[in-house]
């Protein structure tokens, strides 16, 4: 699904992030560990603190991988706002967006 161009990328990439937390906020270990979704959204959070570095001139570094799942969706809204306070193009934004959708539906 490609994102309407109407609409702001920042918007968008807001808009995924919370439908994708409101949609896995509340999972328990057994949720997250089926079919491995919490690696799916992991890949997710390194996927957008690569374009954030990259936006930034930064160089690529692993994002920790913390204890509890339940703390993916923090990850993926830290790194989400990061890239958008990062003034990220909005080419960029869109394609984060779209990784975000994606993944959602991956889920």
């Amino acid at each position: 699904m490609s994102l309407p161009s109407s609409a702001s990328a920042a918007a968008l990439l807001s808009a995924a992030v919370d439908r994708l937390t409101a949609r896995v906020g509340h999972w328990g270990p057994g949720r997250w560990a089926f079919r491995s979704r919490a690696d799916l959204v992991f890949g997710l959070v390194q996927r957008l603190a690569d374009v954030g570095a990259d936006v930034e001139g930064r160089s690529h570094r692993p994002v920790p991988r913390l204890e509890h799942d339940a703390s993916l969706t923090d990850q993926v809204r830290v790194v989400a706002t990061d890239l958008i306070l990062a003034d990220a193009p909005e080419p960029i934004l869109r394609e984060a967006a779209d990784a975000v959708i994606a993944t959602l539906r991956a889920l």
